[in-house]
């Protein structure tokens, strides 16, 4: 039997877009809706009674959910975080140690291909790291010129993803970074320093990061 008296929202849309659905568990189109409560007779609306919060309503499940589930990236724009990432890191890496060392850029090379870089090989890694710094081959980053350009690509590449990613992914960050500039011999300096400043991008304490790269030299490749 037909319910003859009923109070229902009723919504409309302010914006279309892409998100994470909490319900469904994957990238999804969803509708941004404001509506307000309708008091309804036998389904038509009949006496306006007040407005409802905003919600965003997914096009696939169609649950609603509060605007905050917005904040959530979506898998597509996670993945691409992490790209960019690991892309800075392994220039940081190569600019701070100089670029003459093989092993290095193999390491380089092989980070950035595994991040899904398309082409991502010496050449492109070396054109990367002259446009940016506009360093010669081989030759080391002085931290106190070029290193202030460095420190504002590692924070614009890094701070962004750091909220989402679980402290074990923030630690493979560093560790990667790590690798490239263990690949051939201990740290230097530059390459410490530059350690130091992608795990403060990545929020994690000092006295971890300094735990980890100890712990990186002990470890076989």
């Amino acid at each position: 039997m037909t319910q003859l008296w009923g109070v229902r929202p009723r919504w409309r849309t302010d914006v279309l877009g892409d998100f994470f659905c909490p319900g469904c568990g994957g990238d999804r189109n969803f509708r941004r809706q404001h509506g307000r409560r309708w008091l309804r007779l036998c389904g038509t609306p009949v006496l306006p009674l007040g407005p409802v919060l905003c919600t965003v309503q997914c096009t696939n499940c169609l649950g609603r959910y509060g605007l905050e589930s917005l904040h959530q990236l979506t898998s597509g724009r996670l993945t691409g975080l992490l790209r960019d990432a690991q892309y800075a890191i392994a220039l940081a890496l190569l600019a701070a140690g100089g670029t003459g060392s093989a092993a290095a850029r193999a390491e380089a090379g092989e980070l950035v291909r595994g991040a899904g870089v398309e082409g991502g090989g010496e050449a492109q890694l070396l054109a990367a790291l002259a446009a940016l710094l506009g360093l010669d081959a081989g030759e080391p980053l002085d931290l106190s010129t070029e290193g202030d350009r460095l420190l504002v690509e590692l924070h614009a590449a890094l701070e962004p993803l750091a909220p989402h990613l679980a402290q074990q992914g923030r630690e493979r960050l560093l560790l990667q970074g790590a690798r490239i500039a263990l690949a051939d011999g201990r740290y230097l300096p530059q390459e410490r320093a530059a350690l130091t400043a992608v795990g403060c991008c990545l929020r994690l304490p000092e006295d971890l990061v300094d735990r980890l790269l100890e712990a990186a030299t002990r470890t076989a490749h």
